[in-house]
């Protein structure tokens, strides 16, 4: 009896464990969870090495070595001897302290700030226009990104031949409504070249601030304007006090970016007026790429590059200071 009673009994037992075991509600052993969580960690470390090591070698190496080459006299002869003896903060001091240093640095700050203001203030202007429903937006929308999707050096040439003082399209334009009698010399002229150069700029910087700051006027409730209506908020005071705080982030974004982006512009400049005429478009960039292409003097091209690299981060780093204490505030 007790034989066919402990019978099911124990059999009980033993489905009711083998339950326990391998039921939904079983925890993992230790020992494999560890060898599985090891196994995801390596594969992980697998997709992150090609993008650390294309880093390395794309923006790590180059960046070194550039700060590198600026504390040598790095010149032609070092690629035949190998020798680029080390001169401390010599180019550095060199490059500060010429007189086309001045020029240059003025020259880089009108050409950005005239850039930024001319493509943001378009920009966002095309980008409020376009948030209107009406025939063809999408067609316009695609058309004006043309700018934005040409090779430089194509737009470069392009404009060139619209500038030309004697059979450039703007003059003739210009001649045939009767509003100037002789060809305006727009870049080769010492008070005309970087305005030119700047216009050029802006407009192929307009299609950038169009798309960003459109995608960000996208993100707008629409319900915000519509309670701003019923307390009197619509056309400039919907604008001040709805659009513009919420779509300080993208402003931040698309200036910072913008700001970078153009103090190191250097092939419209070579294209248009290649620096001149008289150093009248002449800027850090062209002056840090005629010393170490024209002149050969690689040491102080170096210098005068990682001083523009300088320059970029401080007004980068102060804006979004700035930007962050007005949003707190």
């Amino acid at each position: 009896m007790s034989l066919t009673t402990d019978l099911p009994h124990s059999k009980g037992q033993a489905a009711g464990g083998a339950v326990k075991s391998h039921g939904p509600g079983t925890e993992t052993p230790a020992p494999r969870r560890r060898t599985r969580q090891r196994r995801e960690r390596i594969f992980q470390w697998l997709f992150l090495v090609p993008a650390v090591v294309y880093m390395t070698l794309f923006f790590g190496y180059p960046v070194v070595k550039n700060v590198v080459m600026s504390f040598q006299e790095y010149t032609t002869s070092t690629f035949f001897t190998g020798e680029a003896p080390w001169v401390g903060f010599t180019n550095y001091v060199t490059v500060l302290s010429s007189s086309l240093f001045s020029t240059s640095l003025l020259n880089t700050v009108l050409f950005t700030m005239g850039s930024i203001v001319g493509q943001f203030v378009i920009g966002l202007a095309l980008a409020i226009f376009f948030q209107r429903k009406f025939p063809l937006n999408g067609i316009l929308r695609s058309l004006l990104l043309l700018p934005w999707l040409l090779p430089l050096i194509v737009s470069s040439a392009v404009w060139r031949w619209i500038l030309d003082k004697d059979s450039g399209a703007l003059n003739r334009f210009l001649g045939d409504l009767g509003i100037i009698d002789t060809g305006i010399p727009w870049l080769t002229s010492t008070s005309l070249a970087l305005i030119a150069v700047v216009g050029v700029n802006i407009w192929i910087g307009i299609p950038f601030n169009l798309t960003i700051l459109y995608g960000g006027l996208q993100e707008i409730p629409d319900e915000l304007y519509e309670a701003g209506s019923l307390d009197g908020a619509t056309g400039w005071k919907a604008f001040r006090h709805i659009t513009w705080p919420m779509l300080r982030p993208v402003v931040s974004v698309v200036l910072v970016l913008g700001v970078v982006y153009t103090l190191k512009v250097l092939d419209i400049i070579l294209g248009l007026t290649n620096g001149g005429p008289a150093n009248s478009t002449q800027t850090i960039a062209t002056q840090s790429y005629n010393l170490s292409f024209h002149e050969f003097k690689f040491g102080e091209g170096a210098a005068l590059g990682n001083v523009l690299v300088i320059i970029s981060l401080v007004f980068a780093v102060l804006y979004l200071r700035a930007s962050r204490r007005a949003v707190d505030e």
